[in-house]
């Protein structure tokens, strides 16, 4: 759903600001960093399939993460494990098994992008007329927000 009730609006986002404007400056670079790093397309693919399937061994989260690198991979784990989303347990084993679950921080994250996630499926007509929308102008054309906030366009016009 996207709002049209601008007074909720407004008081959430009040909320939201003095939320920030409450953070020391170590405490914004934490919430930076780790939004940063649990936002991005593998951390969430990663957090969702731990969710889904409970425990993984590295193969099998590569086998369920259509296209990424065993590279990329092992630091989106290395990262959600410093994070304290997920777990790693070395059984110590040969040969070597490691297992991969989320933490209880991990299942707060998963549970709070799902209606994030609702929400983009719920507007995905909105999404994919703006975006055609958009497609459809000619090169060179930009939007009125864009001038405004240009000051090169700005002076042009």
């Amino acid at each position: 759903m996207i709002p049209t009730d601008d007074t909720q609006f407004d008081e959430v986002m009040a909320r939201s600001q003095a939320a920030c404007d409450a953070l020391t400056d170590e405490e914004d670079g934490l919430k930076r960093e780790v939004l940063a790093q649990a936002g991005n397309r593998w951390s969430l693919a990663v957090v969702h399939a731990l969710g889904v399937a409970g425990t993984l061994r590295h193969t099998e989260l590569a086998r369920q993460l259509d296209g990424v690198t065993q590279r990329m991979l092992t630091r989106t784990l290395r990262q959600l494990e410093r994070d304290g989303l997920i777990a790693r347990h070395d059984h110590k084993a040969l040969p070597p098994r490691v297992d991969y679950t989320l933490t209880q921080a991990g299942r707060g994250l998963l549970m709070g992008m799902m209606p994030l996630w609702t929400w983009v499926i719920d507007n995905a007509d909105v999404f994919r007329a703006a975006r055609r929308a958009f497609d459809a102008k000619p090169a060179g054309e930009t939007s009125r927000v864009h001038r405004i906030n240009d000051p090169a366009a700005r002076r042009q016009g």
